[in-house]
């Protein structure tokens, strides 16, 4: 187990999670026609920008879920994938900050549906 310490450790992050999602029959059927080429390298970058203080980040996370038929079910699943897979490769307080930022960006959209 390491610290989230650089781009590498965020693309596994990512990548590791997006193939949790994409086996998840609860939220599968949202990414079955996503052009993961294009969405990966975009999630990638955000996580960099809060993890990796990487500068640009600009894109508003809750504007691009809104037109989504999410219910809070859907959200508990992201958010309890997203905790394991931070759990199963990291550790330490930058482990901490992704869960807090992903409860956040889960409440925050789910506020707004």
């Amino acid at each position: 187990m390491r610290e989230i310490e650089n781009e590498a450790d965020v693309h596994e992050l990512v990548q590791t999670f997006y193939q949790k999602v994409l086996k998840e029959e609860l939220l599968a059927p949202f990414f079955k026609n996503l052009n993961f080429a294009e969405h990966l390298p975009k999630m990638e970058f955000f996580w960099r920008f809060v993890l990796l203080d990487e500068s640009g980040y600009t894109t508003s996370v809750t504007d691009k879920h809104m037109h989504m038929r999410l219910n809070p079910e859907h959200f508990q699943r992201w958010i309890f994938l997203f905790n394991e897979t931070l759990d199963e490769l990291f550790i330490g307080e930058k482990v901490n900050i992704a869960k807090q930022r992903a409860a956040v960006i889960g409440w925050t959209i789910q506020s707004k549906m």
